[in-house]
């Protein structure tokens, strides 16, 4: 499945608000599958803003700010994922802070 960029990237919070942000450590077979790029593409379709990267011990890491409703769908899908993923577990915490993001990325600074 070829994925297309959302149209629109938009932030919907002001520099220095507090956002709601969810943290989330996903585990399984959650590397090698597409899981980062699927999840960024999910990210910028909710208007997210954040990062998700690999772990060494083979699970993947979000961090994400934005609406509490989009938030809330963008925890479901963690537990989904891509098509070849297999979840087996998703641990999330939520805190409100403010994002220093514009856009939602991958980080390569724990590929290992």
């Amino acid at each position: 499945m070829r994925l297309r960029r959302p149209a629109s990237t938009a932030v919907l919070w002001t520099k220095g608000a507090l956002v709601p942000k969810l943290e989330a450590v996903v585990q399984g077979i959650v590397q090698g599958v597409g899981y980062r790029a699927t999840a960024r593409w999910m990210a910028r379709r909710l208007n997210l803003t954040g990062w998700v990267r690999n772990l060494p011990d083979g699970s993947v890491e979000t961090h994400a700010y934005g609406d509490k409703t989009a938030l809330d769908q963008f925890a479901r899908w963690l537990h989904k994922g891509p098509e070849n993923a297999r979840v087996t577990l998703v641990t999330i915490q939520r805190s409100e802070e403010t994002s220093p993001f514009d856009s939602f990325e991958i980080r390569y600074d724990a590929d290992w």
